[in-house]
């Protein structure tokens, strides 16, 4: 009886530390990504969420892979806010939906859906790894709706 009340105890505090991890990642996607890339060109945020070895990775003309850093990204977007073009406002303004978040010790990756205002335009496959107690996303997949 002792081993079973033992065995569950685990097994919820394991839950409950997934849980918090889960949440936490939510936290920097939607803190980095979807503030600080997306709607505002903050590079605060962006530099908080993002490793700076980060990469999105796509494919071209003829099956070609490209990539873009985020330090590309970021200067972009920064960009954007210096020109006015930034803050996304109205019917422009980015969200997502989370599909699934899985956890493995400190890796993670996650299916969300991007919208632009209602409109479905993305779905964005991203992993990240936690680096001491801070999860950071590293890499990122993506595909037209």
């Amino acid at each position: 009886m002792f081993i079973t009340i033992l065995l569950l105890s685990t097994i919820v505090l394991s839950a409950q530390n997934t849980d918090q991890e889960k949440e936490a990642i939510k936290k920097v996607i939607q803190t980095a990504y979807v503030e600080g890339l997306q709607n505002e060109g903050d590079a605060e945020k962006i530099e908080l969420g993002f490793h700076p070895d980060f990469y999105m990775l796509g494919i071209g003309n003829g099956n070609s892979m490209w990539k873009y850093s985020i330090s590309d990204w970021k200067a972009k977007v920064v960009q954007k806010r210096k020109s006015g073009e930034l803050p996304n406002k109205g019917s422009n303004i980015v969200s997502v939906k989370f599909k699934s978040i899985d956890v493995t010790n400190t890796a993670a990756s996650v299916k969300l859906d991007f919208f632009i205002g209602e409109k479905h335009t993305y779905t964005d496959y991203m992993l990240l790894y936690k680096f001491g107690d801070s999860w950071k996303i590293v890499s990122k997949i993506f595909t037209k709706k």
